[in-house]
């Protein structure tokens, strides 16, 4: 269905996607400095998992609703705001010893992929990406276009778990270093804090 040369610009497309600084690798990046390796791959898997609903919803072309309706777009992304200022909130709290930071293995692997799925869906800015994106390696002539869209969606997944499993790896190395000092974890806390806000209020003010 795919040529060679198509399968390679996809991919190496899709990786440097995966490295260029956005929300989802600068959130795994941030939890895997503060729960660890493990905690950071698991929210790949659930951002991934997330990525699968973006792919269905743009194969099936609903992803055209959050690119013309404004109330659903709306709707979406202040949802996905709301969790960041949550998770925001969560992580100054810590700061301050209200909460002990909790190690790699701590929390639940069950809440760490939610925490995932949810930071993903409610972005409504993805499911508008891969409708724009996806589309560009894809040819009628080759058969079903749902067909090819699912195919890439799968690819740009593959690619995604790849990418973000190297991010978790590296920055949960220097999270444990960090982490040996107790003014190191307050540090990261109050940054991830920082993080979450800022994603929270870009995601805010993100227009269709």
């Amino acid at each position: 269905m795919f040529d060679l040369n198509t399968i390679l610009m996809f991919i190496t497309a899709s990786a440097l996607l995966g490295f260029a600084p956005g929300p989802d690798n600068i959130f795994v990046l941030t939890q895997s400095i503060l729960y660890g390796r493990s905690a950071g791959f698991r929210i790949t898997l659930g951002l991934c998992t997330g990525l699968l609903v973006h792919t269905t919803v743009v194969a099936l072309g609903v992803a055209a609703l959050f690119k013309t309706s404004v109330i659903a777009f709306n709707v979406l992304k202040y949802l996905g705001a709301s969790y960041l200022l949550f998770l925001a909130w969560k992580s100054f709290r810590a700061s301050s010893g209200g909460i002990k930071i909790e190690k790699d293995g701590e929390i639940p692997s069950w809440h760490l992929y939610r925490r995932g799925i949810i930071m993903n869906v409610t972005n409504p800015k993805v499911s508008i990406f891969f409708l724009a994106f996806l589309p560009q390696f894809a040819d009628p002539a080759r058969g079903s276009m749902t067909l090819q869209l699912v195919i890439l969606g799968l690819m740009f997944i593959a690619v995604t778990i790849i990418v973000f499993g190297l991010i978790s790896q590296l920055a949960g190395y220097i999270g444990a270093w960090l982490q040996k000092s107790g003014k190191f974890e307050k540090i990261l806390n109050m940054t991830a804090g920082a993080i979450f806000a800022v994603l929270a209020v870009k995601l805010a003010l993100t227009r269709q």
